[in-house]
């Protein structure tokens, strides 16, 4: 998915759901960041969107835009109508959003996530392709470990399972070579 195809989904989404914010989350969000990113990034035909005042409308754009779709046959990508529980973020991190907001999204706001709390949802989502998508940020240097581990703190989660998070961001790191001086300890 492109930047150009990210705004339409935006675009589109409001006209399903006469709503004018949105949240994007899952790996699409990168776009907003990076509008440009890298091809490893942006394999994926789907954006994850919810409208942020009215997240029961996400329904609306899954029929509308959603996989399967006409919307998806006529343009090869499709939004994934999901809700505010889909990603496991950071506290504090509605504050760290990038807008994407212009002529091509007729004005409606997108917002995507910083890039530390977007590998953070995807660390605990713990998928394969999660990991997949973690590594190659840091590999590509969007995020370091340092940035990430800092965040674990504020990840709604248990000790424990904040321990495994930092203990398997550590592993991933060292399996791409990222050996930037951390500054937390467990």
């Amino acid at each position: 998915m492109t930047r150009e195809e990210l705004e339409h989904i935006i675009r589109a989404s409001g006209d399903v759901t006469n709503q004018y914010e949105f949240v994007i989350v899952g790996s699409q969000s990168i776009l907003g960041p990076v509008p440009n990113p890298d091809a490893v990034f942006t394999m994926s035909a789907e954006a994850d969107i919810y409208p942020l005042h009215a997240p029961e409308l996400a329904d609306k754009i899954e029929g509308a835009l959603g996989e399967g779709s006409q919307f998806h046959e006529t343009f090869g990508y499709y939004a994934q109508g999901v809700g505010p529980e889909t990603a496991i973020l950071p506290a504090g991190w509605m504050s760290r959003v990038h807008r994407v907001q212009n002529a091509a999204t007729n004005d409606r706001v997108g917002y995507c996530l910083d890039l530390g709390d977007l590998f953070m949802s995807k660390a605990a989502a713990a998928r394969d392709k999660d990991r997949d998508f973690c590594m190659a940020l840091l590999e590509h240097h969007l995020v370091n470990t340092p940035q990430v581990l800092d965040l674990v703190a504020a990840m709604p989660l248990g000790e424990p399972q904040q321990r495994r998070l930092r203990a398997t961001i550590r592993r991933w790191a060292k399996s791409v070579g990222d050996n930037a001086r951390e500054t937390t300890r467990d």
